[in-house]
């Protein structure tokens, strides 16, 4: 019944800015999409690892510009004209055309369009050379691995979504041990709720060091 009662009560996650967790790793970027609609040329790419958040932030900004969101395995250029657009993962495959228009058509009143990837502009591939330059004069803004002031943050939200109130010496164990990405911090999270909800422990030191050991996930479970 414990776990039934803490899954009804879990909170939804929402991309939204107020629910984005802020520090110095994704300042940039932050600073670069608060800067909309003066992006040089209509357009900016976001890129960053994966899990640091970029859809996060896309979304986030794709809700208030009321952006197009276009699907990557069919861009629909035309949906994108005269308003802003939002498409993400280009490193990992765009038709060359589609993406060539969608830049183009970026620079024309109304219009705009943000761009995530992992890796930087002009480490896509680009099959016509008029999109190659396209792409290297793209405005960047780089997320960076979390830090502990993010990882922190979004370890509590994390937390709060499933209404755990962990011991205060958890996060500074967690920090210090855990995989770092956002990705690992929401596995850590899950694994901690469901131990607790299953044989009623309260999420504590003990019971983190427990799920870190086996996951295997820290490297050195015997300091501290």
């Amino acid at each position: 019944m414990a776990r039934q009662l803490r899954l009804g009560l879990r909170r939804p996650t929402a991309h939204t800015r107020d629910s984005f967790v802020c520090g110095a790793s994704n300042a940039q970027a932050r600073s670069a999409l608060d800067a909309w609609p003066r992006w040089p040329g209509g357009a900016l790419v976001l890129v960053g690892p994966e899990g640091v958040g970029k859809t996060h932030l896309a979304r986030a900004w794709a809700a208030g510009a009321k952006a197009a969101v276009l699907d990557r395995a069919q861009p629909h250029v035309a949906a994108a004209a005269g308003r802003p657009a939002l498409l993400e993962d280009v490193d990992q495959g765009v038709e060359a055309e589609a993406l060539f228009h969608l830049i183009n058509q970026a620079a024309q009143d109304g219009a705009s369009l943000l761009l995530t990837a992992r890796l930087t502009p002009t480490a896509w591939p680009a099959e016509l050379p008029d999109l190659r330059s396209r792409l290297n004069a793209l405005m960047v803004a780089e997320i960076a691995p979390p830090d502990d002031e993010v990882l922190g943050g979004v370890l509590k939200k994390f937390f709060r979504e499933r209404n755990i109130r962990p011991h205060d010496d958890v996060y500074p164990y967690l920090l210090r041990r855990m995989e770092r990405s956002i990705p690992g911090a929401a596995e850590i999270v899950r694994r901690l709720d469901e131990t607790e909800d299953g044989q009623m422990r309260p999420v504590s030191r003990v019971l983190a060091r427990e799920i870190l050991e086996d996951g295997s996930e820290n490297l050195d479970l015997f300091e501290g």
